[in-house]
């Protein structure tokens, strides 16, 4: 659907793709100087009957949940999970059975698929340590046998940087011999160290702003930063797909709340009008400050902020906004600078610009970078500035290094190189899933690449399917997704090779279309598929094969 509004002075066109609530506007072009373009980007909701059947599915292994707890209860089956003992069974209860409900009877039967052991560099490839385990994964013995060389999907290593090449190292390896490993203080002690200086440098001149702060974690520059920032009596208007680490921080700031719904730029504006115009609640007074917070790349989804829109309405309103781009630095934009290159903004009109190094830098940790007041302020007023740990050396020198090969001052291209290849490689893949017919989330900008299972039994035989073919895959399910979104993870990586990409691409295929959009399934070849994952035991089956679905391959673990 196209809709196109214009007059001599100025034009626009918005193209709306996908359908639902969750549809999304993915060109905007304005006349007035400067060009911004979003790729497209499309949320398609799945056919009714496949939302019926997942909920199914879930009741179906909720009675069976119900149904072995009720054997445990009598001793006809071993719990092994951790309870009270019979001499405290007087007491107020420790573990709430029903608080466990999910993880005893649902996760532990398919928790295979997740904390595989790694054993080598977590780079393009990597080596997964074999194991077996004689309970249905209560717990869990290794074999001593490795799975070589399996394809990695599921690193966030989207410039290929986690790496150990001696040539490259060098001069990791120098700074450690200097400063050593650790510096057992904090920035304000004795732990405030010449790179520290030089990175935070380097990070503002990076981003184009006046001053950065760097942290030695990333979940904690979110959690720890925005209680500094806002308080009781402020306003907090969170996308409603914002990450762990800055809901957070949300909270333990103990300002107010409210959730705009993802991207949609109408339910923000209708909240900032209310805000401006009801203030707060009871005495209707001025909020003191009313901080947007929204992420530049959004991690389970695969979408990219709009960000124009939200300056203009961050502008109109007289708000501040703090702008998570631990996915989109680095990995985004013509020369890697994020999502403010990419839509070429201004980074002054992002009032807090938050960032990690765990991902395109391949190391660890985060910064704060904006106004030089505004970072004055964090480190003295931070709880992680005051009283974490400095960054390890070796850590600051690898960012460095890292850093400087993006933005060209080693004296090669080879950052930049690596740049563009992430954006080709990152359409390759998004390309060839489409015209395979799969349901993929985002934008085409986006190295995250999350495709559509929606049943939970697709998803284990999904992941155990694609690592006996050597390629290593993230699955996400409920309750990290809704419960009718369950998904594979893809998340890749100017290191990937394009015939790594093609082996990809043909695993997923071998799946009998797993994946693929339902109502594009055949029924007979979906049902072949539960009786070869059967056959092959990546479907075992300890009481009962579960098969809860006519037109989809539900196999409950």
């Amino acid at each position: 659907m196209a809709r196109w509004t214009g007059d001599s002075k100025e034009s626009s066109c918005q193209v709306v793709l996908g359908h639902g609530p969750r549809a999304q506007v993915s060109l905007e072009s304005h006349s007035k100087g400067r060009q911004r373009f979003q790729r497209p980007e499309s949320f398609e909701n799945p056919p009714m009957y496949v939302a019926v059947m997942t909920y199914l599915g879930f009741g179906i292994v909720t009675l069976f949940g119900y149904f072995r707890d009720f054997l445990r209860a009598v001793g006809l089956e071993k719990c092994h999970i951790a309870r009270e003992r019979e001499e405290q069974k007087d007491f107020v209860p420790l573990y709430q059975d029903f608080e466990n409900f999910y993880t005893r009877n649902l996760y532990m039967r398919v928790r295979d698929n997740w904390n595989r052991p790694i054993c080598s560099l977590p780079g393009p490839v990597f080596d997964v340590m074999e194991r077996v385990s004689p309970d249905y994964n209560w717990t869990f013995s290794l074999t001593g046998k490795t799975i070589d060389d399996v394809i990695n999907m599921g690193s966030y290593n989207y410039l290929g940087f986690a790496e150990n090449d001696g040539d490259f190292l060098k001069t990791v390896a120098d700074r450690t011999q200097q400063y050593g490993l650790g510096v057992c203080s904090t920035r304000q002690e004795m732990g405030n160290l010449a790179i520290h200086e030089e990175l935070e440098q380097l990070v503002a001149s990076f981003l184009g702003v006046e001053s950065s702060m760097i942290f030695g974690m990333g979940f904690a520059t979110n959690s720890m930063n925005i209680p500094a920032l806002v308080g009781k009596g402020c306003l907090i208007l969170s996308d409603e797909l914002n990450h762990t680490s800055l809901i957070l921080g949300a909270r333990l700031s103990g300002a107010t709340i409210w959730v705009f719904k993802h991207n949609n730029m109408q339910s923000l504006e209708r909240l900032l009008r209310e805000a401006v115009c009801s203030g707060q609640p009871r005495t209707h007074r001025p909020w003191r400050k009313v901080l947007i917070m929204v992420e530049g790349i959004y991690s389970m989804e695969g979408s990219v902020v709009r960000l124009p829109d939200i300056v203009a309405l961050k502008k109109k309103y007289k708000a501040y906004l703090y702008l998570d781009e631990a996915h989109s630095i680095g990995a985004v934009g013509p020369t890697g600078r994020g999502v403010t290159e990419l839509f070429g903004l201004d980074p002054s009109d992002i009032d807090v610009m938050m960032g990690t190094f765990t991902k395109s830098f391949g190391a660890a940790g985060g910064y704060i970078a904006g106004k030089k007041e505004l970072v004055d302020h964090l480190r003295s007023h931070s709880h992680s500035a005051v009283y974490a740990s400095a960054m390890s050396p070796p850590v600051t020198e690898q960012i460095l290094r890292a850093m400087k090969c993006i933005m060209g001052l080693d004296g090669t291209t080879v950052g930049q190189a690596r740049v563009h290849q992430l954006a080709e490689n990152t359409r390759y893949f998004r390309s060839r899933l489409q015209e395979m017919g799969f349901i993929i989330y985002g934008n085409d900008d986006s190295p995250v690449v999350p495709i559509l299972l929606y049943m939970p039994g697709k998803v284990v035989a999904f992941s155990r399917a694609m690592l006996k073919r050597k390629i290593g895959v993230v699955v996400v399910g409920f309750p990290a997704t809704p419960i009718t979104e369950a998904r594979a993870r893809f998340c890749l990586s100017a290191a990937h090779t394009k015939a790594m990409l093609d082996q990809v691409k043909s695993g997923v295929s071998y799946t009998e279309r797993v994946g693929s959009h339902p109502c594009q399934s055949n029924t007979q070849r979906e049902w072949g598929l539960i009786a070869t994952l059967y056959n092959q035991k990546e479907c075992p089956v300890p009481e009962v094969l579960l098969l809860c679905s006519v037109y989809n391959n539900v196999c409950l673990y």
